[in-house]
């Protein structure tokens, strides 16, 4: 049987009915006097009868379930009896705070309305269509997956700053040197650096200068900022 609100006085259930009749009556939740309970609630659904209102199954339920309670706690033994109004009384107490909480929770948002738009519809392709290189999609992994956590070796463009470095020894630069100095005999320091390719091209250049000074083989004279470098050693021995 469908369930219908009643608005007699509005109960929109035996519960509701039930608290009515407490808060009416100024009965104790805690220790409802069941006889006077069930008396009036039978005469609460035999109001609705009158009116011709189609009282629904719970209602009729919570009725037989009342008078159950109020018939065995006339027995001698009421164990039952108290057992089974201790539940009622639990979820009144149950209900009563629901319906609390739910009144302060409408009044929060009084003034506030709320649209949902129904789901629409939509295509979703779950092809992929594009095209990617094998470099591509490496270097996505490897984005992906962090340095820490891959297994694969770097890829071969992270060794071709190291490996396409040129080596410049310093002993070649020394040759280099002596051998503009022995057409020249002297030259300017920054001419030495002139034929440079690259930072090992100067750096070994710089040593092999410092060297053949040390071991008295050229000497560096004159201006601070560009000094004249002069050959000692001549074919025959070294110049006094």
């Amino acid at each position: 049987m469908e369930q219908i609100n009643y608005k007699l006085e509005v109960f929109e259930g035996p519960m509701d009915l039930l608290l009515h009749l407490i808060s009416k009556h100024k009965l104790n939740i805690n220790d409802i006097p069941i006889v006077e309970l069930v008396n009036q609630y039978l005469d609460y659904v035999r109001q609705m009868e009158d009116a011709d209102f189609e009282v629904a199954g719970d209602f009729l339920e919570m009725a037989a379930r009342l008078i159950y309670i109020k018939t065995v706690s006339l027995l001698p033994r009421h164990e039952e009896a108290e057992k089974l109004k201790k539940e009622l009384t639990g979820e009144l107490i149950e209900y009563q705070a629901c319906k609390e909480m739910a009144e302060k929770l409408s009044k929060q948002t009084d003034g506030f309305n709320r649209f949902v738009r129904d789901p629409q519809p939509g295509y979703i392709n779950y092809d992929y269509e594009r095209f990617h290189e094998g470099e591509e999609l490496l270097n996505a992994y490897i984005a992906a997956a962090g340095k820490a956590q891959r297994k694969l070796p770097p890829p071969l463009d992270s060794f071709k700053a190291i490996v396409a470095r040129k080596f410049v020894n310093v002993a070649s630069k020394i040759t280099t040197v002596m051998r503009k100095l022995s057409t020249k005999k002297k030259t300017k320091f920054l001419d030495l650096f002139s034929d440079a390719q690259s930072k090992s091209d100067l750096v070994a250049t710089f040593l092999a200068v410092l060297e053949l000074a040390k071991t008295k083989k050229i000497s560096i004279d004159g201006s601070i900022d560009n000094p004249d470098v002069k050959l000692l050693e001549e074919v025959n021995g070294v110049e006094e």
